[in-house]
């Protein structure tokens, strides 16, 4: 059952989080590709995040049908698994995700011999996996500005292909450290690939298990940047975060570093406090689209005006998050606007309400993106719930920094 909560105003944040959830882009990469060595690795730190908890249940199950829920990297990642290791499955999840298109995925992989009916609306789940006749091809073309979750899904699977696969993107490629991720997790298991302008490159060969720690989710980090730059005094350490990381969320810290957040690496602890505030940014999401909606409302309440790139991809996210954007702005009297389908003005607040309630929309990043305005004013968020997807602890960590926190 939703359950509403409210939450009570607190400016000055002090203390340490308990630890941060794991990356669950990396778990569930991790997860795949250690079912195609052969499921015997040892995987350390493994997300609690429902996403990951979905992957680590579904990845070996012999259910003939297979229920992804909401978790989009879920249903892709394992549609091409299942594909080329020729399990029969019928792919199925939420409403949402029969609204979320895999058509681009499903033709590549019918491209390279696959047997694949939809159930429903053609290029939507649910879908039919009947099996895999044998590899056709070995070069296939997919378009760079789609999800890279695709592009992903394709790579991982192509060291178990016996010509391997060579992937042409055509157009601007979008998200590429997902992409270069994918094929840092495949290099630790032992296979190579190439990716060199637009064209990836992967051998036929075989993986390797070997054990593998999934270090801390940046995406989860960036709402305590966000409690950070708008608290009025803030002392935040965050631990099991590394200068070098795979994940292009780790960008979160050069852009708060405009908005008032100074982070300093201390050994495995990242620490925030509070530094000068630019009264304009420009940034480009195309690469780290999931932090689109911390920024957006963090410029909104500090009376930043954002020009940003790169959010394509966010119409087909959980929900569309353009839309969701568009509307919970508009209650602390911010706006989103879209000038062409490049280019976007974030036009903040001049004055925040006291009070403001948002909808999540089904949207864990919802919750979590507007979740620090209760440093501003006092903040309902709708279907608490929705944290479990990626941050089951999101709220009980809130509350050890002093936040009053009231279900409705």
């Amino acid at each position: 059952m939703s359950t509403n909560i409210r939450i009570k105003r607190t400016s000055v944040l002090n203390g340490t989080a308990s630890l941060l959830p794991a990356s669950k882009s990396i778990a569930n990469r991790a997860l795949i590709i250690n079912a195609l060595a052969g499921g015997t690795a040892s995987l350390h730190n493994l997300s609690d995040a429902n996403d990951t908890q979905l992957m680590l249940r579904l990845v070996n199950s012999t259910d003939p049908t297979i229920d992804v829920e909401d978790a989009g990297t879920t249903m892709r990642f394992l549609t091409a698994y299942f594909t080329v290791t020729s399990q029969q499955k019928t792919m199925t999840g939420t409403e949402r995700m029969m609204e979320r298109p895999i058509g681009i995925l499903v033709d590549a992989l019918r491209l390279l011999g696959a047997d694949i009916t939809y159930l429903g609306k053609e290029g939507y789940p649910p879908h039919r996996i009947n099996g895999f006749s044998g590899q056709k091809t070995n070069v296939l073309r997919v378009r760079g500005d789609i999800s890279s979750q695709y592009i992903s899904a394709l790579m991982m699977v192509a060291p178990a292909l016996p010509q391997g696969l060579t992937l042409e993107l055509e157009g601007k490629i979008g998200s590429r450290p997902y992409i270069e991720m994918t094929a840092s997790i495949m290099k630790h298991f032992g296979a190579s690939s190439t990716f060199q302008g637009s064209t990836i490159t992967v051998a036929p060969q075989k993986y390797t298990p070997a054990p593998f720690t999934v270090e801390s989710d940046w995406s989860a980090t960036s709402y305590w940047l966000s409690f950070a730059a708008l608290a009025r005094q803030a002392d935040i350490r965050l631990p099991r975060l590394f200068t070098q990381s795979v994940q292009g969320d780790s960008a979160i810290v050069a852009i708060m570093q405009q908005l008032g957040v100074k982070a300093t690496f201390q050994q495995d602890l990242l620490v925030l406090s509070k530094t000068e505030t630019q009264k304009e940014i420009s940034w480009d999401f195309t690469h780290c689209p999931d932090l689109a909606q911390t920024v957006a409302v963090v410029c909104a309440a500090k009376g930043v005006t954002g020009k940003f790139t790169g959010l394509e991809s966010l119409r087909i996210k959980e929900t569309d998050r353009i839309a969701a954007l568009q509307n919970e702005l508009a209650k602390i009297g911010a706006q989103l606007i879209e000038h062409d389908p490049a280019n976007w003005t974030l036009i903040p607040s001049n004055a925040l309400p006291d009070s403001a309630s948002f909808n999540t929309y089904k949207d864990h990043r919802m919750a979590m993106a507007f979740a620090p305005l209760a440093t501003l004013m006092e903040v309902e968020i709708e279907e608490q719930e929705v944290v479990r997807k990626s941050y089951p602890n999101f709220w009980n960590d809130i509350r050890s920094f002093g936040f009053t926190i009231e279900t409705l």
